[in-house]
């Protein structure tokens, strides 16, 4: 095999995962919508999912695309485990749809496709046309790619090396290990099964040492929804295990079965096409795994949670709620009083964290930092949880009156939540400025030690529903106080006084300063509706 062939075959192998690519995207631009929308609606109807699954794969012609956004929705919590399962067996099954056409030599009218696309990409302005054109230039370009691998791998017939490498993947166990690790790698089963068929058409391996290659590879597409899970919550993590389970089962089912029965000389005595033997296998492959599979799905469900099981639940935050969200009717009225009383616990956290914050600058000093983030992360819990409980509520409760008050309270620890945000990030500038050696200046000093006293006397006065008017004047103030420090600022910078990289962290400060009074604003104004 010369340096042609080579470059050949990486041109057409390059050619082969572009073309997958432009379909995939072109379809998925032109019609994703409506895919993800009937996953979505899906029913818990085995069969039904099965279905979906194929036919969705079937279309955008990766079982891996289908597969991660089945994680994406169980991870959302818009879909079940156990209807995850029914929507990947048959996205295992979509996805030979690309090895039988590739037997099926669809590849001769390829360059016809290829043409057709590309007039449609660029000379049809209309964007719909563009996104179909994609697929068609796709569709062609893949089968080019094709050709062209089949066409480089016919001198590795003649090659000793290649030969002898190929009776050795004759292995089971080492057939499907090239098999998965190689798919890992392009992370796609139909790419890796269409060059195992361009091997096959140039004679260089054989139906026996293929078959093993190929259950590897459908072990070795799972790592890319693996990859889609990692940062994705206990559920989704189930769904790309199931995923695993499925073909690992399937695998070390047909590769006994090879071993035993005469299954392989039977796929080699229905056709003469050893792209075709390889497509049907294939085929066989996911289709009876599934069939096997299917009666026990709630059983791969179990032995999912079994190996992932839920995380012991962390200790509650709260101090006033119930960490279960168990509201029942009729304790509405403390229900809600518990709510106002974490409201407050989170305020009074914020309130804590601005007067630290500020201290910092004012002593130039980063002691508090620590203190700081732990409170914002509290914070950040302690929200998260209000909004929980409050959005359950607002779910189950008729009284328009309070619907009104549990609003309030979801606004305001809102409100909360992002004025703690604001005292990280005058911690954050405290820490560039400590970084880059940059001081305040007495004059700056004393603006904001002014900043600080308006900011935690609107803090002590916000949650009062009789003090509105005076937050008001307060915030207008802040407003006032911004623009004159933002001038003196300006000021210093033409004398020279201060540095510009001062003055941006300055700057960002003020931008802080002011937002948290308008947040404090709000909070004021929503304390208002509740007690009206």
């Amino acid at each position: 095999m010369g340096l042609s062939e080579i470059l050949m075959l990486i041109g057409g192998l390059a050619l082969f995962l572009l073309g997958m690519d432009s379909m995939g995207k072109g379809l998925e631009t032109a019609c994703g919508n409506k895919m993800k929308s009937i996953l979505k609606k899906l029913t818990s109807n085995r069969f039904v999912g099965v279905l979906v699954g194929m036919g969705i794969t079937a279309i955008i012609q990766s079982s891996s695309a289908t597969t991660v956004m089945v994680v994406g929705f169980a991870n959302a919590g818009m879909m079940s485990l156990t209807q995850a399962i029914w929507v990947i067996m048959g996205a295992n099954i979509g996805t030979t749809v690309t090895g039988l056409l590739i037997a099926l030599d669809v590849g001769v009218i390829a360059p016809f496709f290829a043409i057709i696309g590309v007039i449609m990409m660029l000379f049809i302005k209309k964007p719909l046309v563009n996104e179909i054109g994609k697929i068609f230039a796709g569709f062609g370009i893949l089968f080019i790619g094709m050709d062209m691998m089949s066409t480089a791998m016919v001198p590795l017939r003649e090659n000793e090396f290649f030969v002898g490498l190929m009776t050795q993947l004759s292995n089971p166990l080492l057939g499907i290990l090239v098999g998965m690790v190689f798919t890992a790698i392009i992370q796609s089963s139909s790419a890796s099964v269409g060059i195992l068929q361009a091997l096959a058409l140039s004679g260089s391996i054989g139906l026996n040492s293929a078959v093993y290659i190929l259950f590897g590879m459908n072990i070795g597409t799972c790592v890319t929804a693996l990859l889609a899970s990692i940062s994705t919550n206990r559920n989704a993590k189930r769904t790309t295990l199931i995923h695993f389970m499925f073909n690992v089962i399937g695998t070390a089912m047909f590769t006994i079965i090879c071993l035993v029965t005469p299954l392989v000389s039977f796929m080699e005595g229905l056709t003469n096409s050893p792209s075709l033997q390889i497509a049907n296998m294939h085929t066989l492959f996911n289709i009876s795994t599934t069939l096997v599979l299917l009666p026990f799905g709630q059983y791969l469900v179990k032995l999912a949670e079994k190996i992932l099981p839920d995380k012991k639940e962390e200790e509650s935050v709260f101090m006033y709620l119930n960490h279960d969200l168990n509201i029942s009717i009729g304790n509405t009225a403390l229900h809600l009083n518990n709510i106002k009383k974490e409201v407050e616990r989170m305020y009074n956290i914020a309130l804590k964290n601005i007067e630290l914050s500020f201290d910092g600058l004012i002593n130039n000093s980063s002691s508090n930092y620590e203190i700081i983030n732990k409170n914002e992360d509290l914070i950040d819990k302690l929200n998260k949880g209000i909004i929980q409980h409050i959005t359950k509520s607002l779910h189950n409760e008729n009284n328009d009156q309070i619907s009104e008050t549990y609003g309030a309270y979801l606004n305001i620890s809102t409100d909360i939540e992002r004025i703690s945000d604001h005292s990280i990030n005058i911690s954050n500038a405290l820490d560039e400025m400590i970084n880059k050696e940059i001081t305040f200046s007495n004059q700056v000093i004393e603006e904001v030690k002014l900043m600080k006293q308006i900011t935690l006397e609107m803090l002590s006065n916000s949650l009062d529903p009789n003090n509105l008017e005076k937050i008001s004047n307060l915030e207008q103030q802040i407003d006032d106080l911004t623009d004159k420090f933002r001038e003196n600022m300006f000021d210093r910078l033409k004398e020279s006084v201060c540095t510009p990289e001062g003055s941006i962290i300055y700057s960002t400060l003020l931008i802080n300063f002011e937002r948290i009074g308008d947040h404090l604003l709000n909070i004021s104004e929503q304390s208002k509706l509740i007690h009206n």
